[in-house]
């Protein structure tokens, strides 16, 4: 048995204003888990991802998450939008699951902050395809994620013209 306290982990970077990775931690070998707290607008994800081959599960300790889903399988409609979007709320003792390429991102749209668990199995996700809105191209597209070399924050960047959509530190 191993046991952590959250307390001894410092931070990663990234959208959230506290993520904690415990896989490595607890010598997980079949499933990946962070911790995480949300401030008001922060995010679990860098866009609306999905995981090529990992389902993701969401209990939410405290506060209440909007999921933002994409179903890019439905045919473009008469405006040419090529998905549908729809958001859903998980509040304080409840979970959520999205499977192996299902699109989602869990947002803090409240004021109160939310702390919660996100368990991904198995612990490989796959690819991981990313999709933010490009101010450049004016449409939602692919992001890469990348690390300034400065190490001073991580970037998203449009695959189709390259320019920096997000900053996170």
């Amino acid at each position: 048995m191993r046991t952590v306290a959250l307390d001894d982990f410092d931070s990663r970077m990234g959208p959230a204003d506290r993520n904690v990775p415990l896989t490595d931690a607890l010598g997980a070998a079949n499933a990946a888990l962070n911790y995480y707290e949300l401030d008001e607008g922060d995010s679990f994800a860098y866009g609306v991802h999905a995981h090529q081959s990992q389902e993701e599960f969401f209990y939410v300790v405290e506060g209440t998450v909007t999921f933002e889903t994409l179903d890019v399988q439905q045919s473009a409609d008469a405006d040419g939008d090529a998905a549908s979007t729809d958001e859903t709320e998980v509040s304080a003792g409840e979970l959520a699951r999205f499977g192996p390429g299902e699109f989602q991102r869990g947002v803090n749209r409240g004021s109160d902050r939310v702390r919660a668990l996100a368990i991904g199995a198995p612990q490989d996700a796959g690819d991981t395809e990313i999709l933010r809105e490009c101010g450049e191209c004016g449409e939602t597209t692919t992001q890469a994620i990348e690390l300034a070399d400065d190490r001073s924050e991580i970037r998203t960047i449009c695959e189709s013209c390259g320019s920096v959509t997000g900053r996170f530190d």
